[in-house]
């Protein structure tokens, strides 16, 4: 099959290396606004670089659309993709703004061709095995849910101003593997957000660090921390906590814990400093799926709806952490 991809930033470069070295993309081609860019991760992964955006987009040159652009790119290229009638896979979000991330779903919906979204944790190998367990009833009847989401060093202030916010950018992870691991929707949602360390994080109406309370639509409650600043290392974890067992997500070798335990050496490993090493394996597992996908058919993984409903409590996580008060789904959904 013949792949073509947009964005050749750090994602899309390892996207493009996980593509080449599968074995049904027979041609891997990639654009990028800047064309030297595209060139240079051509040469790099053994891939062709197309001339520009609109020559890979045109009808028939390629039979998937791999979309690691910059977001407000997202929703006119994933449009295009569906007026060729082709198979297209994007980073979240799907749009800088939920009226977008509307259109978008209806014209998939419209026409039916597959669109995954780059919701990377339902490919990792320890939330893929809390899935089963919920489902299996290995756990028992869920009680409680915990998650964590901390990076260890923030992001530049000129990401920051237009990332859309600690809830959106970075915990809107949390809220789809939530949905995805529970089998559960989000009904309410109170939040806390603080400024710990740059001003700028407040100047953009940002924070960087949060806690969060929220209530599934089986009574069952999950809360959340996340934080910018977590100096001991990137930390992503979940907890769930059943009437039998009680499982633990990232809780591996490389955790960025330390136990005040005496004679406890766990974990010996180094830290993981960031999400790309911790996550590599998930983001070639959801390539795969998606050139599965393609190869073979079937539904996509991870869809604009699925993605819609995580934005949806990222807003009113937000909505909640302004206005220092709970806030129901049904108020920010369209």
């Amino acid at each position: 099959m013949r792949i073509g991809l947009v964005g050749t930033g750090r994602i899309g470069q390892s996207h493009a290396a996980a593509l080449h070295a599968r074995p049904e993309v027979e041609d891997l081609l990639l654009a990028d606004a800047d064309p030297a860019r595209a060139r240079a991760t051509a040469a790099r992964v053994g891939a062709e670089a197309a001339g520009s955006v609109a020559e890979l987009l045109r009808p028939g040159a390629v039979d998937a659309l791999v979309i690691a652009a910059a977001t407000p790119a997202h929703p006119d290229l994933i449009l295009a993709g569906l007026a060729a009638e082709i198979p297209v896979f994007c980073e979240k979000p799907v749009a800088p703004t939920v009226a977008e991330t509307l259109r978008v779903r209806e014209e998939a919906e419209r026409t039916k061709t597959p669109v995954h979204i780059g919701f990377m944790r339902r490919f990792d190998a320890g939330y893929a095995r809390a899935h089963r367990a919920v489902r299996s009833g290995d756990l028992g009847t869920l009680h409680r849910v915990h998650a964590t989401t901390c990076d260890m060093a923030p992001p530049p202030e000129d990401y920051v101003a237009t990332s859309g916010g600690l809830f959106r950018d970075c915990h809107v992870h949390d809220f789809d593997i939530l949905r995805w691991v529970t089998g559960r929707e989000v009904v309410e949602v109170f939040a806390y957000g603080a400024n710990r360390g740059a001003g700028f994080f407040a100047e953009h109406g940002d924070v960087d660090t949060s806690a969060a309370l929220l209530r599934l639509d089986d009574g069952t409650l999950a809360t959340l921390q996340g934080s910018r600043y977590n100096g001991a290392g990137y930390d992503v974890r979940m907890e769930l906590a059943g009437s039998r067992s009680t499982l633990a997500v990232g809780l591996d070798d490389r955790v960025p814990l330390h136990s005040a335990e005496p004679g406890v050496a766990f974990p010996s490993g180094p830290p993981w400093k960031e999400f790309w090493s911790r996550f590599t394996p998930a983001y070639e597992a959801e390539i795969s799926a998606f050139i599965t996908m393609v190869r073979d058919g079937g539904p996509s993984p991870c869809t604009v709806a699925d993605a819609l409903e995580a934005v949806l409590v990222a807003d009113a996580a937000d909505l909640s952490r302004r206005e220092h008060r709970p806030v129901r789904l049904t108020e920010v959904r369209p």
